[in-house]
């Protein structure tokens, strides 16, 4: 009885956590944006989240601990919307609209963008920043392919094999958009916007055309 009891207390203790590193997170990324990764110094943080650095610690002891958990929402996130594409009647229809409402949103000037351009910045200098950054893009190209094969009916090993490349260059444009919308796209962007829509939907129509030949 006594093991059966420990685990919801373990579990609940460990969602507070969640949810208070998550707390914290969303009052450090502006600092971090306009600070930048190096240069917002761990009392700069800790003084943005309304706690004393010896507590901070306690959730985050490195940068590169933050990075992990910022990495951890951005795939929670991302999972529930290829979770939702994997279910829909017509998953290249959903993947579609998924993306181009990705590509519009990431667009727009925002600290999220800011803070990727940082990341990706210290990601050149800081192997196990980079090392975190390359297992998210490794996890986002995964999910890419699971909708690849859910939209061809191809197996896994098939998929993979014909479409890696494509999932690759998805999650490439993603990122490009994110953070050239982290500077505010400039005047006049439009067309640039439509151009990479449109580079998407001729990957997704190149995967979509094995439907009838695979």
């Amino acid at each position: 009885m006594a093991v059966m009891l420990a685990t919801p207390t373990i579990r609940g203790a460990y969602d507070f956590r969640e949810q208070r590193e998550a707390e914290i997170l969303d009052r450090i990324r502006q600092t971090f944006a306009d600070k930048g990764f190096d240069g917002a110094s761990m009392q700069d943080l800790a003084r943005a989240a309304g706690m004393s650095v010896g507590n901070f610690y306690r959730y985050f002891p490195s940068k590169a601990a933050m990075v992990q958990a910022i990495v951890r929402r951005e795939l929670a996130e991302l999972e529930q919307n290829f979770a939702m594409v994997l279910g829909a009647p017509d998953p290249f229809v959903a993947l579609r609209a998924g993306l181009h409402q990705r590509i519009e949103q990431d667009s727009r000037g925002c600290s999220e963008g800011t803070l990727w351009c940082e990341i990706t910045a210290a990601a050149a200098r800081k192997p196990e920043i980079a090392q975190i950054v390359l297992d998210m893009e490794h996890e986002i190209t995964r999910y890419f392919i699971l909708a690849f094969q859910r939209i061809t009916g191809l197996c896994a090993e098939e998929a993979e094999r014909r479409f890696e490349a494509h999932a690759i260059l998805a999650v490439t444009l993603i990122k490009a958009v994110a953070m050239r919308g982290g500077h505010g796209f400039e005047t006049g962007s439009n067309d640039l916007l439509a151009l990479v829509k449109r580079m998407t939907d001729v990957l997704l129509n190149e995967v979509a055309s094995a439907r009838s030949i695979g």
